[in-house]
């Protein structure tokens, strides 16, 4: 059965021990909405992008708000091919969820594991990560090896990459 609220998803942290917090706000549907929230809410704000890639794997990039993630360059450093955003309908149909509250906890959802999952190396090295738990009128504070355990207890394999170094071109 999916998770489909912030009730279910936190009462499905705490049966896996895992320690959060969640902090309500107003709705926020983009990046420059949220930053709104970043003076309130300690530690790393991240984005999240669902993409569809030219071959039609499914993937969720997570990094902090403020990376620059170039897509036209993106595919060869995670080993996908070309790459563009997933549509609205695929990601309700996949993970549950709306655009604009797109999380790593959706993925709790992804029982068929149709999406690789990529954390960016940068972001896990932080001591806490904030996502939207399923909507966006919220924000959830976790310990980055919480979000490992929390991946692993979904049976999601991740990549963790350094989204952060410039390819070098020719590379």
């Amino acid at each position: 059965m999916p998770i489909t609220t912030p009730v279910d998803l936190l009462a499905h942290l705490s049966e896996l021990a895992i320690s959060s917090v969640t902090t309500e706000h107003p709705p926020v549907h983009t990046v420059e909405e949220a930053k709104a929230t970043h003076d309130q809410i300690a530690g790393c704000h991240c984005k999240n992008l669902f993409l569809k890639d030219a071959k039609g794997q499914l993937w969720l990039v997570v990094c902090p708000y403020d990376r620059v993630v170039d897509l036209k360059t993106l595919h060869r450093r995670i080993g996908a091919a070309r790459l563009s955003f997933g549509k609205p309908e695929l990601l309700d149909e996949v993970l549950g969820v709306r655009p604009g509250s797109v999380t790593p906890f959706a993925l709790v959802n992804d029982t068929a594991h149709r999406v690789k999952v990529v954390l960016d190396r940068a972001m896990m090295a932080q001591d806490r990560l904030n996502y939207h738990p399923l909507v966006n009128t919220a924000t959830t504070t976790i310990s980055a090896a919480d979000l490992r355990r929390f991946l692993a207890a979904c049976g999601q394999s991740v990549a963790e990459v350094d989204l952060e170094t410039p390819e070098i071109a020719g590379a």
